[in-house]
């Protein structure tokens, strides 16, 4: 069995970052962001999941900006990959969502804290200080969020397939053949994908999918 690495401590300065987004100018922006403070320099910068791994086992950064949503390998498998080598990276969710379960997906993979892409430039450098000090960066709207989210009912695997096909405006009778499961199977599903939603139909349930990040469009 092979043990997580430990990361060096955190030493004075600068801040070593990793930035993983698979858009070059978010890229660029943050890094000019970050380099232009004497406190942080960036050691790095991924296009993918796969990439951010890589630089990731090569730099052994401080704090890493994780994107969520990229191609290849998603930031969510990223993360865990990560956490599971390295016990102690410090690892912040960088997203222009902010649906509950993107947060809740993050965070659950190992992220230390969370950061909307429209945020401030001072919000930015304040949650890579905090992270990297050890603490979690969590913003109270996003907390409140994730707190709502820890209290809902998780669909499983099988119920997120029949919402996704649902969400594409096929029937019960079209999902059963896409699924290769029985029409009376899909009915079963979905009655229990509306109870976990807390709503009484199908259009709620959309709505409040998309509205959660639970699915997308």
């Amino acid at each position: 069995m092979t043990h997580p690495h430990t990361l060096p401590p955190s030493g004075s300065s600068p801040i070593r970052v990793l930035i993983s987004d698979d858009h070059p100018f978010m890229r660029e922006g943050l890094a000019a962001v970050i380099d232009y403070k004497a406190d942080m320099t960036v050691v790095g910068q991924a296009c993918n999941g796969h990439e951010a791994i890589d630089l990731f086992h090569q730099h052994q950064p401080d704090v890493t900006l994780m994107d969520l949503r990229m191609p290849e390998l998603s930031g969510v498998e990223a993360i865990a990959a990560i956490c599971a080598a390295f016990a102690n990276a410090r690892i912040i969710v960088l997203t222009t969502y902010d649906g509950d379960e993107d947060i809740y997906r993050g965070l659950r993979a190992g992220a230390k804290g969370y950061v909307l892409k429209d945020a401030e430039p001072d919000d930015l450098l304040s949650a890579i200080r905090t992270v990297h000090s050890g603490q979690q960066y969590i913003p109270p709207a996003v907390g409140a969020k994730l707190a709502e989210r820890m209290g809902s009912p998780e669909l499983s695997e099988r119920e997120l397939e029949v919402l996704r096909l649902m969400a594409t405006g096929k029937s019960n009778l079209e999902i059963s053949s896409a699924l290769s499961i029985a029409e009376g199977t899909v009915k079963f599903h979905a009655k229990n994908i509306l109870s976990k939603l807390a709503v009484s139909d199908r259009t709620q349930a959309m709505i409040v999918a998309l509205k959660r990040g639970i699915i997308t469009l």
